[in-house]
C-alpha cells in the first residue's frame, strides 16, 4: 500500500474529462461540494485535469447557435480563470507545459469543449476555441448535432436512430479543421458510425476522453470490440469513465467499486493493448463510485492497479503518458 501510494504521488497523473459547474458553481480554490477542486486534487495527488466547456444539445436555429457559441467562449474563459491567480494551479495548453507545470509543482488545467454544438454550425469558431486553450472537442452529446449522429438520439428533439449515417459533410469539415488546429477529435457520445468514420478521416488519433467497455455493460455509450481494434489500429485512446451506470447495468455511486472500474481498465489493455487505454472520470458531470468518489481519492485507483500486476511505466501510461503522446502527435501535426 505504501509504495503504491509513494508511486502514485511521483505520477503525473491526468484525468482527461471533469465538468465545471457553470455560471454559479462553488469556486476552484476552495474545498467545496465539487468532486474536483484545487485542494481535493492537491489532497489526491491529481496533477492535471482536462475541463470541458459543456453545452448541452438544443435547437439547430441561429438564435440557439449564438447562445451555444457564447456560453461556450465564457465557460472556456471561467476555465482559464481557473489557472489566473497564484493559488498553485496553471493553465497549460501544450504537452511541454503540462510537463513543465508538473516539475513546478504546480496543479494543471487543460481547457477543452464537449459537444460539437459548441460551434454554432461555423467550424470557424473552432479556431477561437482552439486560441482560448482548448485542446479537444468531443464532437457529440446527448442528440444528434448538425457534425455528427450521437449514440444517444434524443426523439424529444426530433432524432431518430440515425440522421448523418455517422458524420455529416461539417462534420468531416469540423475534423480536418481541429487536425489543422491541433485540437484532438473526442469520439465520446458518438454513434458506431460517426467514431469509425472519425477514426478513418483524422489525421491524429481519435480518443473517447470517457467511455467503457461494451462486452462488459451493453450501454450505448460504450465500445465495442470492433471499434477498440480501430483505436488500435489508427493509434488512438480509450479513456475509461467513472460514470457508475455506464461501468455497469443498473449502477449507481454506491454499488459500483474501483474494481469494478479496473475490470474494464482490463478488458481494454487485453484487447488492445496499453498504448490505447487511459483513466478519466467525468467528475461533476455523472462520474463517481465507491473508493472514486471525488479527485481526493484517486490514489485508489493506482493501488487497485498495482495489486493487478500493472508495472509503474504501464500505470503512468494509463494516468496519462497515452494522453500526452496524443496531444504531442497533435501538436506536431498541425497546421
Amino acid at each position: 500500500m505504501t509504495d503504491a501510494i509513494s508511486l502514485h504521488r511521483s505520477l503525473l497523473t491526468i484525468d482527461t474529462h471533469i465538468d465545471i459547474p457553470f455560471p454559479d458553481g462553488p469556486s476552484f480554490f476552495a474545498d467545496t461540494t465539487r468532486k474536483v477542486d484545487l485542494p481535493k486534487m492537491q489532497r489526491g495527488h491529481m496533477a492535471a485535469g482536462c475541463f470541458a466547456a459543456y453545452i448541452g444539445q438544443g435547437p439547430r436555429t441561429p438564435d440557439a447557435y449564438k447562445a451555444a457559441v457564447k456560453r461556450a467562449t465564457a465557460m472556456l474563459e471561467a476555465i482559464n480563470a481557473m489557472g489566473a491567480t497564484n493559488a498553485g494551479a496553471r493553465v497549460c495548453t501544450t504537452a511541454d507545459e503540462i510537463e513543465q507545470a508538473h516539475r513546478d509543482g504546480m496543479t494543471i488545467v487543460v481547457p477543452c469543449v464537449e459537444n460539437g454544438q459548441a460551434i454554432g454550425g461555423d467550424i470557424a469558431n473552432l479556431a477561437a476555441f482552439r486560441a482560448l486553450g482548448a485542446r479537444y472537442m468531443t464532437i457529440t452529446h446527448f442528440g444528434h448535432n448538425a457534425l455528427a449522429d450521437s449514440s444517444n438520439p434524443r426523439p424529444e428533439l426530433g432524432d431518430k436512430d440515425q440522421e448523418h449515417g455517422g458524420l455529416s459533410a461539417l462534420g468531416r469539415q469540423a475534423v480536418v479543421e481541429m487536425n489543422r488546429l491541433g485540437m484532438l477529435v473526442d469520439v465520446a457520445h458518438t454513434s458506431k458510425n460517426t467514431m469509425m468514420q472519425a477514426a478513418l478521416l483524422s489525421s491524429t488519433p481519435v480518443l473517447s476522453t470517457h467511455s467503457c467497455i461494451k462486452a462488459l455493460n451493453d450501454n450505448a455509450r460504450n465500445m465495442d470490440d470492433e471499434q477498440l481494434d480501430m483505436l488500435a489500429q489508427v493509434g488512438g485512446v480509450i479513456q475509461i469513465t467513472a460514470v457508475p451506470s455506464i461501468l455497469k447495468a443498473g449502477g449507481k455511486a454506491d454499488t459500483v467499486t474501483v474494481a469494478d472500474y479496473c475490470d474494464h481498465v482490463d478488458y481494454a489493455v487485453k484487447r488492445i493493448g496499453i498504448d490505447h487505454v487511459g483513466i478519466s472520470s467525468d467528475f461533476d458531470g455523472g462520474g463517481g463510485f465507491v473508493g472514486w468518489f471525488d479527485a481526493s481519492e484517486s490514489a485508489n485507483l493506482t493501488v487497485e492497479l498495482v495489486k493487478r500486476g500493472y508495472s509503474a511505466a504501464n500505470i503512468q501510461a494509463l494516468w496519462g503518458g497515452n494522453f500526452l503522446r496524443l496531444l504531442r502527435l497533435a501538436e506536431q501535426r498541425a497546421g
